[in-house]
């Protein structure tokens, strides 16, 4: 059972990184957000492997559900690349900039892990059946469930707004 759970843990934190570096890497914007989309997956995949439904559920419906629509909306009502103005060269001290930056987050991290008083994980309070998340949602955690569909209704309107404005600058 430890071995699956290893296996599956390792799963969750492969699809966090082939996203990521698929979002980085990708030549096209519709690529850097589907791999955006997977990396955020992945991160929920974490999330339930470390017991927590709420907050898996949370995260596939905010950041893969919302963030990701709104993204895509924005890339189909954008200006294609044809229309964007010339880039501009990146030289040798943008790249000199990200290796120190890197070297100062890698650094930071070490440190903090250094100084970290690590506690064991907590045991399980419960099943994790769609009985028992469904009841935290209505009962428990009710109110954050109530500001989470705010967000999303925030997202689906921006969504429109955006989508209705790119229609009227096509038509004009």
């Amino acid at each position: 059972m430890n071995v699956l759970m290893d296996l599956l843990f390792f799963g969750f934190v492969v699809l966090t990184m082939a996203g990521a570096i698929l979002a980085v890497r990708a030549g096209v914007l519709m690529h850097a957000v589907l791999g955006l989309a997977v990396s955020l997956l992945g991160v929920a995949g974490l999330y339930l492997y470390l017991g927590s439904p709420f907050l898996t559920l949370m995260q596939v419906l905010i950041y893969v559900g919302a963030i990701c629509v709104v993204l895509v909306f924005g890339i189909m009502v954008g200006y294609t690349p044809n229309e964007v103005a010339e880039k501009v060269p990146m030289g040798r001290y943008a790249f000199l900039g990200l290796v120190a930056s890197g070297a100062a987050a890698f650094f930071l991290m070490v440190m903090v892990i250094g100084r970290t008083d690590w506690a064991p994980a907590a045991q399980r309070l419960g099943d994790f059946s769609i009985e028992h998340v469904g009841r935290g949602l209505l009962f428990t955690w009710c109110l954050a469930f109530e500001m989470i569909s705010v967000v999303l209704l925030v997202a689906i309107v921006g969504a429109i707004i955006l989508a209705r404005g790119g229609r009227e600058e096509v038509g004009s």
